[in-house]
Formats: C-alpha cells, sequence, structure tokens
C-alpha cells in the first residue's frame, strides 16, 4: 500500500494576493467617484432649484390668501408659524413643515422686495461657499414666476 501524497500547492489565498484586490476594488471605486463627481454637482443643482419651487409655492399661496408676501424679518418662517409681527396674515395656515436647508447645510435666503425680483421676491441658496451675494447663487431670478 502507497502512502497518501500530498500536494504541494496550498488551497487559501495569501495575504498578498487578498491585499492585491482589496487595492484593485479600491481603485476602481476611486475611479468611479472620480467620474460622478459632476453627477453628484448636477444633482445638487436640480434639488435647490426643487426645493426654490416647492418653497416659492408656499410663498405665493401665502401671498394669494393674504394681499402681501410674509416681509424679511418674518422670513420663510411665516411658512411655518403664524407671524406676531406686522404686517400680520388675516388669513393664515401653516403652508410647509418645516423649511429645508440647502445641499450645503445652509437656510435658503429670503429678500422681500427682492433684488431681482422687486414686485415680489428673491430666494435662492448661497451656494457652495455658504456666502450669499456671490457668483455661485442659485435663485428664482433665473426662472420666470
Amino acid at each position: 500500500m502507497k502512502p497518501p501524497q500530498f500536494h504541494s500547492s496550498p488551497a487559501a489565498f495569501t495575504l498578498l494576493e487578498i491585499m492585491l484586490v482589496v487595492t484593485i476594488i479600491a481603485l476602481l471605486l476611486a475611479s468611479g467617484i472620480y467620474f460622478m463627481k459632476g453627477q453628484f454637482e448636477f444633482s445638487q443643482d436640480v434639488r435647490v432649484q426643487g426645493d426654490i419651487q416647492a418653497v416659492s409655492s408656499g410663498l405665493k399661496i401665502y401671498q394669494a390668501m393674504n394681499g402681501f408676501y410674509p416681509t424679511t424679518s418674518q422670513g420663510l418662517q411665516a411658512l411655518v408659524t403664524r407671524p406676531d409681527t406686522e404686517p400680520r396674515p388675516k388669513k393664515w395656515r401653516l403652508l410647509a413643515e418645516r423649511i429645508p436647508l440647502d445641499p450645503w447645510g445652509v437656510a435658503y435666503n429670503y429678500l422681500e422686495p427682492g433684488k431681482h425680483n422687486p414686485t415680489s421676491f428673491d430666494l435662492f441658496s448661497s451656494g457652495p461657499d455658504k456666502k450669499a451675494g456671490t457668483e455661485d447663487d442659485e435663485g428664482n431670478w433665473s426662472d420666470p414666476q
């Protein structure tokens, strides 16, 4: 009877092989993120426009019920809680559960009357630099009301 023969090749992966696979996966993920960067910025722009349209709708309903927009000092909070400063709305309804923040975590800016829309209001995001009045601001003046 012959003694059993052992195979000289191991049946498991070596640490080097595992590290090589992990490195390849990390490189693929990094390149995917790099090439998707433009899509992420596009999605932030789309979100800003959606938020502006939603909040603008609430402001227009507020104006239709009361004959005026909330003042700059009353702000967008007038859609969430009844203003207690003048001019006080005669008809008030909860028009928003909360006011959203822009994709960069900053509150939307509201001016009444607006600089770009002197007969109504300006509603805008300060953009990635988080500073109002700079070139990267996105607001309701780019689309007709």
